[in-house]
This record gives structure tokens, sequence and C-alpha cells, in this order.
């Protein structure tokens, strides 16, 4: 007995030494706190993180998984405002001449066709007229959707997909593949008869808006040049449509002087009206009152010497090679030159006018793509509202 009221002293005041002990080195070290278990020193950490009156258990602990997920997050995060540079307004810009593009290239026949559906511009028992977007080519090409591959499905959407249709929507009047506006299609064989007629006797109007590089001089004219398709001899063999002038100036300058006209050469006349100018650069209302290909294009890069804007083509004749922009308007638009291929073609099918059966003109305007309201903002230039162009 004796042995363990020795043993109990002997463990007691082992106990009250080493608590002595442990308020001394305390006492030495002010910033030291007194040893504690891990499960006491976790219950003072979140006593103290409580607020006044929350008790303990109200708020929930952090768990080690959920503290290491967020350490790596916060690397990642530092890790990606390390690697990627901010993206500058000039990197944008391209980013957004790239998507627009690409928007409706490659995509699904039906995702065409509902886009057409939902931009229609007028319709009868005998016409149909609809806006053309940006890339797609009207007639059937290599990879790319085509409108007469989507009509089928068009005609079917316009008429009820529920209803019996055999009709055919067939395209009259062909635009580029790079130009957007108003396309006129035919219902039956008939109706494409008759606006074939028209247009061969130039009773039917299209007008049509072009941004240029320069401004043309003079403001308003008639360009009556033929126009012929010669290969060019560069590093790189290609076919151009190029002018091919039934006169000559003389070595003088004094007069012109008519000479044979080739017999490949097609009569090609365009008719041109200044609308604005500003920066070097203008918006121009052209009328082709002949269905050469490339016609407007032409005339305007090499009788005008005022290019289209995006015409990497026409720009240059003894080379394929992006469009070379003055300084200035490659500000204004927010490129560098290396960046101007880019840029679409601004030629747009402003308005048509077709004559109708019961005396009064189908008359029809087509809204400006945002790629060209865009370029307009940008070079400030303005149109006239009128009633046509609303």
């Amino acid at each position: 007995m004796m042995n363990c009221y020795k043993t109990a002293a002997t463990v007691g005041d082992h106990m009250f030494f080493s608590l002595i002990k442990s308020r001394t080195i305390s006492r030495r070290l002010p910033n030291t706190k007194p040893f504690l278990s891990r499960s006491q020193s976790q219950a003072a950490e979140s006593s103290s993180e409580a607020s006044p009156g929350q008790h303990t258990a109200d708020k929930p602990r952090l768990r080690a998984i959920d503290l290491a997920r967020k350490v790596r997050q916060e690397k990642a995060r530092t890790r990606t405002e390390q690697t990627e540079p901010p993206v500058s307004a000039m990197q944008q810009r391209v980013t957004e001449l790239k998507r627009f593009s690409l928007q409706l290239q490659n995509v699904h026949p039906n995702v065409l066709a509902k886009h057409l559906h939902k931009n229609l511009l007028y319709q009868d028992k005998d016409v149909v007229i609809i806006n053309k977007p940006y890339g797609v080519p009207v007639r059937e090409d290599s990879g790319v959707t085509s409108i007469t591959s989507v009509l089928p499905v068009l005609s079917k959407m316009m008429d009820g997909l529920k209803v019996k249709n055999d009709s055919n929507l067939l395209p009259c009047l062909s635009l580029e593949k790079d130009s957007t506006g108003v396309l006129l299609l035919a219902r039956s064989e008939a109706a494409a008869e008759n606006i074939l007629h028209l247009s061969r006797n130039n009773q039917l109007e299209r007008r049509y808006w072009v941004i240029t590089v320069g401004v043309p001089v003079p403001s308003e004219g008639l360009i009556d040049i033929p126009i012929i398709e010669r290969e060019v001899s560069s590093p790189q063999p290609h076919f151009k449509m190029t002018l091919s002038p039934l006169y000559r100036m003389n070595e003088a300058g004094e007069k012109l002087t008519k000479v044979r006209g080739h017999r490949q050469a097609h009569p090609a006349v365009t008719k041109y009206r200044v609308l604005d100018s500003s920066y070097g650069c203008s918006l121009v209302e052209l009328q082709a009152l002949t269905g050469v290909k490339h016609q407007m294009r032409v005339h305007m890069a090499y009788a005008l010497g005022c290019p289209i804007l995006g015409d990497h083509k026409y720009s240059h004749w003894s080379k394929l090679a992006p469009q070379k922009l003055p300084e200035g308007v490659l500000k204004k638009l927010g490129l560098e030159q290396t960046k101007s291929r880019h840029l679409p073609l601004h030629l747009h099918a402003r308005h048509l006018v077709l004559p109708g059966h019961s005396g009064s003109d189908v008359s029809t305007s087509c809204p400006l793509p945002k790629y060209f309201i865009k370029t307009l903002n940008r070079l400030r230039l303005t149109f006239p509202e009128d009633k046509n162009n609303k």
C-alpha cells in the first residue's frame, strides 16, 4: 500500500514539475503557445475564428481535400495569367473577322435553310427573294454547303413541313460566293424564264453597295470597257478577268484611237455613283448593266483605280497576295498589313426592282451585314436615308 502511495506521489510530482517547466518556457518566449494536442489545437482555432456568440459547431470544417483543390486552382490561375498575355484590340479584331468568315460555311444544310427562312425579304406565287449570307456559294462548291443544295428544305419550310410540296426554288440571278444581299429565286421554270428575259433586256434593276479603297474621280459616271479573261504569268500562274479596251491613247496623249476588239472580250457596262467618302475610302453605289464575270470588281480596280475593300484577287495584277492598304486605312480598321487578308469582300447587293405582272413593281432592299456596318462606322462613312435605303 505504501508503494502505491509513493508511486502516485511520484507521478503527481512529475506532472507538477512538468507544468511549471512549460509555463516557465512560455514566459521566456512571448509568442510561444502552450503545447496542445491536435484535437485541442483544432478546437482552439475553431473557437478563435468563430464570431462572438456563435457556437463552433455551426461553422463547417475545412477538409483537407477542399484545401488541396483550392491550392491547385490558385496555381492554375497564376500559371494561366503568366503564360497567356492579354489580348490586344487588333487580335480581337482579327478573331472577330475570322469567326465571321466561317460563320455559315460547312454547316448542316438544315441550319443554312433555317437561316435563309428567317431572313426572307419577299415572296409571292412566282418569286422568292432571300438575303444571301457571306461565304456561301449559290451553286455547288466542293466541301461547302451551297444555297442550291438547301432550296428543297427551304421550300418545305415556307409551305409547312407537313404539307406535300412538289415545287422547287430555282436561282435566277447569281451572286458571287463572297458577296452578300438580294438573291432572286423563281418558284417555277416559267417564272425563271421570265426573269432571265427581263434581265437580258435590262428591265430588271439591281443596285450594289461597295466600299472602295480610294475615291473615284469623277464622283459619278459610266464605265464602258469590255472585259476578257487572261492568264497571269507569275510564280503562281493563274487566270484573271481584265480590261480589253476598244480605244487606245496615242503617244502624245492628245486623243483616243479605236483599235480592233478581241473576239473573246465581253461587253461590260457599269454605272457608279459615290455616296460618301472619308479617310481615303468611299461608299459607292454600282449598277451593272451587263452580266460579265467579276465585272464590277474589275471596273473598280482597273478602270477607276479604286479596288473594292477586301478584294484580294483584283488589288494586284501580277501576283496573288492580300490587299495592300494605306496606313491611315489600316489604323481606322484596327488592323496591321499582315492581317489584311482576313478582310471580307465589301460587296453587297442592296436593292432590287422587279417589274410586276399587275403593273406594280416589286421593290426590295436588303439590310447591310454587320461586318459592312462596322466598317462604315470605323471609316466614318454615311449613306443617304431615303425610302429605298431604310
